[in-house]
């Protein structure tokens, strides 16, 4: 049985972007288990005891219901140097709870600090960050991502991300790459393109 895994932002008490989170529960569910009623996560989330204070990771894995929530703290990783390698990962529009691939392609990273994921010539994701890449004026994201995050959803809706197939000889025409997902606020991690190595 399939099972998907949703990773929520929990601050002081408060879940993040819990809109994306469940429209992208909802296509998980819809896509392999559409007889079974859809759970809410906002009210399944605030009924759980859960700390009040701090920055934690709210692990929901769930198939034809929730299955499993846990809390963990959180801090921010610190990434300083990201090395490029390829994929041929299927892009997805919903989470699965199998980390296993990420976490054999991350295994390649070497002395650096994470990977940046190309496919058939186009940049992709980090092995658990999306991407977004500043030229000077604009940031822009790839358009067809291995994971469509909820962080991304999010930015693009406010304006704040152009979705664009950047080609990795295009790379040196940028200044930043910017990582971030549901627990990284974009801004937070934020390197200068020189840090990228093949």
């Amino acid at each position: 049985m399939y099972q998907f895994l949703e990773t929520i932002q929990m601050r002081d008490g408060e879940f993040k972007r819990l809109f994306y989170h469940q429209l992208r529960l909802e296509r998980a569910m819809s896509s392999i288990y559409h007889y079974a009623p859809i759970p809410i996560l906002n009210d399944i989330l605030y009924q759980e005891a859960f700390p009040t204070e701090g920055l934690y990771k709210c692990r929901v894995i769930f198939d034809t219901k929730i299955r499993k929530i846990e809390f963990h703290p959180y801090s921010l990783p610190i990434i300083r140097s990201l090395k490029i390698i390829e994929t041929d990962m299927d892009s997805l529009l919903y989470k699965m709870a199998d980390r296993s691939v990420y976490q054999t392609l991350f295994a390649q990273r070497g002395a650096y600090d994470d990977v940046l994921m190309i496919k058939n010539g186009l940049l992709t994701d980090t092995s658990y960050c999306n991407i977004a890449l500043y030229d000077g004026k604009q940031w822009f994201t790839p358009r067809i991502p291995l994971l469509f995050g909820v962080n991304r959803a999010q930015l693009l809706a406010e304006g704040k991300l152009i979705e664009k197939d950047i080609k990795l000889k295009e790379l040196m025409n940028f200044q930043y790459i910017a990582l971030f997902n549901a627990l990284i606020e974009f801004g937070d991690v934020k390197l200068d393109i020189s840090f990228i190595s093949q």
